[in-house]
């Protein structure tokens, strides 16, 4: 089992952000063939979720922004990704129910939305999201927007 850990941007080393770019280029722009700007600004007013290996890889991760920052009323959990070594393992429900449980500390009665990959719809409505609007085109792939309004804690 992976060991979790949320920090805010001032919190990360700049090895530590080097890593978390790369993860997230690995798995956004090489393995899903995607050219977009990763960086776009939100980091540093993010908080990051690490799951990292015994030998201090970051096999999973996400990032948490407050309300405001990517969608005026809510609190957003993004660039939700699992390393291709731990996918199947249940790492990938245990970094998203302990996102929703940080953003639920950091954030307290905000509801969540997210920009859900369209083939993950179902991985996130078991955890209580529910679409909104019509399905739309982020950078080629199929998404559609999904909010989770609970506020109970997540287990």
């Amino acid at each position: 089992m992976l060991q979790y850990s949320c920090l805010s941007f001032s919190a990360l080393s700049g090895a530590e952000l080097y890593e978390v770019m790369a993860v997230r280029q690995t798995i956004f722009a090489v393995e899903q063939d995607c050219a977009y700007l990763d960086a776009d600004g939100k980091d540093q007013e993010a908080w990051h979720a690490l799951g990292r290996s015994e030998q201090g890889e970051i096999m999973t991760y996400a990032r948490l922004l407050p309300k405001g920052v990517a969608y005026e009323e809510y609190a957003s959990i993004g660039r939700v990704l699992s390393m291709k070594s731990v996918r199947g393992s249940g790492e990938g429900r245990r970094l998203m129910a302990f996102s929703m449980t940080q953003c639920q500390k950091l954030c307290p009665a905000v509801p969540i939305k997210i920009s859900a990959q369209a083939y993950l719809l179902d991985f996130y409505s078991s955890f209580g999201f529910s679409s909104v609007g019509e399905p739309y085109l982020e950078d080629g792939i199929p998404h559609e927007a999904m909010v989770w309004r609970s506020h109970a804690l997540v287990k």
